[in-house]
This record gives structure tokens, sequence and C-alpha cells, in this order.
């Protein structure tokens, strides 16, 4: 069943009623919030140990973490990342707690100083991005600040739309791609094998052609299944373009967000460049912090132990939207969902043309969420459809209410697009 199956007098009945929900929805005084992907308080519990334990001075290879240098990071939380995130140890080092400063400096320094292949930097050049869709809003804020233009591409079950990519390619100012391979945020697409090898192999007529490989929830599984994530630095060098990924991460979703380590893997040219640049900006990273992640974690599976923690804390928050979305918007068959087997989002496409309505009426009932467009270049669905949903901070009572006023909200939305009522009437 569909709404187009309802008669006039089923349409108004729901019309009627959705409407009695809204306005019990702003008479009751709701102030929640599903907007970002942040972990929880009972998450972040979880690592309390890490703002009491005790932290040598000095790491297993004699370096004093409490003075200057190690640009690199300890080599025990590199070894420990380079088995989690699957890439060679060499290949990995080891910064300060945000993996989206080291993707926006090293946007930065392609701007600046160029890159390992190409001619010159790439400041005063006409620069194009490749941008799945849906995709990660700080991504395309780093472009848009910079004056980098994005073209988009579908995202489909496995990945990007190939043909597309390989066409866009064909143009020698198309310098970049951002890539969420695991859990996309924010659809939860996983990259399969073929597709990450196409898109290693396929030619670029920029030789300075970089994939920024976000790797941000390769540890995030919401179910049992733990897949190992892509060799994809190893990969890229078997393909012969071993310079092509840059491959980010962080323990900002598994630790603490504002007191983790972020990770950059890359061919050694790539890394070279980087650490260039990166040593006139910093004289080394906090190496305490990441020897206290050592103390604490002590190997690759106290990392692992810890997420099934996490998962444990998430999975049920992840059913309650799967549930009230089907419950309250299955039978009227405009609306489609994700069921993400890891990360932190599901993606709602609700009927085309009327997310941003959704998302108004979500706001004036008390309900935040993230805007409309947030998951398009430049904020632009060009269907504006997509709502991204955010289900790891609030509690597990105040994600249901969240969850019936938005599927609320979507329904009223829908069935103003159709004619059939107007809010407020």
């Amino acid at each position: 069943m569909s709404l187009d199956d309802l008669t006039a007098e089923q349409l108004t009945a729901l019309a009627e009623e959705q409407r009695t929900k809204y306005e019990q929805l702003r008479n009751a005084g709701l102030k929640l919030d599903i907007t970002r992907g942040k972990p929880s308080p009972e998450q972040l519990d979880l690592s309390g140990e890490l703002l009491t334990i005790d932290v040598p001075s000095k790491a297993a290879d004699g370096t004093d973490v409490r003075n200057y240098g190690g640009l690199q990071g300890l080599p025990e939380i590199r070894a420990m990342f380079s088995e989690l995130l699957n890439v060679p140890v060499e290949n990995l080092i080891a910064g300060d707690n945000s993996s989206l400063s080291l993707m926006h400096d090293t946007v930065v320094q392609a701007m600046l100083y160029g890159i390992p292949g190409g001619r010159g930097p790439w400041f005063g050049q006409d620069i194009k991005f490749i941008c799945p869709v849906p995709g990660y809003d700080r991504h395309f804020s780093i472009c848009q600040k910079l004056g980098i233009e994005m073209v988009t591409v579908e995202l489909g079950e496995h990945g990007p739309d190939l043909d597309a990519v390989a066409r866009l390619l064909e143009d020698p100012t198309v310098k970049g791609m951002w890539v969420v391979p695991m859990y996309a945020n924010p659809n939860g697409v996983v990259y399969d094998e073929e597709t990450t090898r196409a898109l290693l192999q396929m030619p670029a007529a920029a030789p300075d052609f970089r994939i920024w490989w976000d790797n941000a929830y390769a540890l995030h599984h919401l179910t049992e299944q733990e897949p190992k994530p892509l060799d994809v630095i190893t990969m890229a060098a078997e393909a012969g373009n071993p310079d092509r990924v840059l491959e980010f991460a962080s323990t900002s979703k598994v630790t603490f967000a504002g007191d983790g380590i972020s990770f950059l893997a890359a061919s050694r040219a790539n890394l070279d460049a980087y650490l260039a640049a990166a040593g006139i900006r910093s004289i080394g990273p906090d190496k305490v912090n990441q020897l206290r992640h050592v103390t604490y974690f002590k190997d690759a599976e106290g990392v692992r132990a810890l997420m099934r923690q996490h998962r444990d804390l998430l999975a049920p928050k992840f059913q309650i939207v799967f549930d009230a979305l089907e419950s309250r918007l299955g039978q009227y068959g405009f609306a489609r969902w994700t069921h993400p087997e890891g990360g932190y989002f599901v993606t709602l496409d609700v009927m085309d043309g009327t997310a941003s309505r959704v998302v108004e009426l979500a706001r004036q009932a008390g309900i935040a969420l993230t805007p409309a467009g947030a998951s398009h270049p430049l904020g632009r669905d060009p269907y504006d459809r997509t709502i991204r949903i955010a289900p790891s901070f609030p509690s597990e009572q105040d994600l249901r209410a969240a969850m019936d006023g938005l599927a609320t909200c979507a329904l009223l939305a829908a069935l103003e697009k159709q004619g059939v009522l107007t809010v407020g009437e």
C-alpha cells in the first residue's frame, strides 16, 4: 500500500490524525537533537580510565614522551593501529586528536606546495574534487572554503558509479576524490574489493590525482560481523598507482573525541611530502596521549573489545530508528531508509521535494535535525529528499520521541506535497 492507494476519505482521516499528533508535539515543549554523530556520555564513560591511568614518561624505544620530536608518532601506537587498519606500519603515522585536521591540512598543503608527481601548487589552478553523494558535509566544507569545485557521482550499494568516475578522471582538473569506504557517512555503504581496485587502477589525466580515503568508521561495527579494512596502500602499489591514496582514521569515536589520536597512511613519497610541511607547523604530536592510549589498550584486541562495548550501546539505538520508521512510515511507500551494519548514521529518503519541509516542521516541534541538503555539496540536494539521522547521542527514551516526531513530520510534509492539507489549517 502507498499514499496513492488511499481513498480521499482515508487521506483526510490520515491528515487529521497526523495534524493532531503534530499539535501535540508542538505543545510538548520538546528539546531533542539528532543532528551530529557524537558519542553518548555512556560511550565516553567506557574509557573513563584514560582520565586517571598512570602514563610512563618514556616509550618502549626510550623516547621521552614529554619532550619535542617524534613527528611520525610513537612506534607502539602505529604498530597497534597498523594491525587494526590493515596498513603496513611503515606507511602509517600517528598525530593528534583530529583526522579532519589531517584531511584539511593535506588539502591545504596541496594548494600551497603541490603533491608529488604534480606540476606545482594547486593554488591558482582550476581544481575539482569528485564527491560521491550522499556524503559527509565536512568534506564538502573543506572544498567550499578553499574554492575547489565539487562534482557529484551517485553512491551505490558497493561504492560510487564507476563509469561516472572514469569519465570525470579524463579531466586533468579533477585532482581529488572523497571516499568513506566503510559504513559511509551517511548511508552506511561499504566499498567492496572490486570497486576499490577499480578506483585504484583507473587512469587519471591528472598525475597528482589523489583519493582522500576517510576510514573514520573502520572499527565501528553494529553486528557481530567485523570485516577487515582493505589494505588500500598495498593495493594501490599493486595497481601501479602507489601514491593515489591518502588514508585517514582516528580514535575520536573510540575513546574521547577531544583527546584522541589521528592517523595518516600513505606511500612513502606522500608521507615525506606531508612531514616536510607538517614539520614547519609542529615539532611533534601529543606523545603523552599516544602512550596513554597504548597503556590503556595494551594491544589491538583491547581496541576491539572496547568497540564491542560501544556496539552494545549503539545497536539498540539503531534498532529504535529502524522500528520507528517501519511502524510509522513503512506502510505508505513514499520513504525508504538504510539499514547499516556499522558507522554512526541512518539515511532517510522522504518524498521528493519535502526534506527541507520535514526539517522545518521538526524544528518547530523542538526536534533538531541535520539540515536538508547537508549530504550534498553546497547543501544542494537536487531532489530535496535526503535526511541524515544520528542515533548515537540521545538517550533511548529521547530517541524514541524524536523518531516518532520525525515520522509525523515526514507524513505531514508528504500530505502537504500531495495537496491533502496545509499544516496550520
